[in-house]
């Protein structure tokens, strides 16, 4: 009887797996979120040379979208936009002139910014679901967000 309770003692001592370093005062490490692909992600634009972009009454939300075939799309919140991109190594992105419908609307300021800063880009940086569009010196002239479709 005594072998049995101490041999019970010993098996149930022996079920904790968690080793004495983890206790709960210490938090778990945060998951890291992988970079988002450059192409065939929605890239909706968040700040403007430093600046927060807002979406005014009645206006879409500007985005870009980089095509696998080179095109690059998107909305500058009062017209759509098309044109060509170039990424011919892993950090480079410069656009041709983009093309785009004229009408006006309450954000034409910001979309006119947002396509002058494209027209600036020579490289990129991905930072999980962060893209920022640098310029030659190096400044971020645009950052966007991946926005994924449920």
């Amino acid at each position: 009887m005594r072998f049995s309770f101490l041999m019970l003692a010993l098996l149930a001592a022996g079920c904790n797996t968690r080793p004495a370093q983890e206790t709960a005062a210490t938090p778990p490490p945060a998951p890291t979120t992988p970079d988002a692909p450059l192409r065939e992600t929605r890239w909706v634009l968040r700040q403007l040379a430093g600046q927060p972009v807002s979406v005014p009454a009645n206006t879409r939300e500007a985005y870009l979208t980089l095509r696998a075939d080179g095109t690059a799309e998107g909305n500058g919140s009062c017209n759509r936009f098309r044109g060509s991109f170039f990424s011919e190594t892993e950090s480079e992105l410069k656009f041709s002139p983009l093309m785009s419908t004229r009408m006006s609307c309450p954000a034409i300021a910001t979309e006119n910014a947002f396509t002058t800063a494209l027209g600036k880009a020579n490289s990129y940086e991905i930072s999980g679901d962060t893209l920022r569009v640098l310029d030659a010196s190096g400044a971020a002239v645009a950052r966007l967000e991946a926005v994924y479709l449920k």
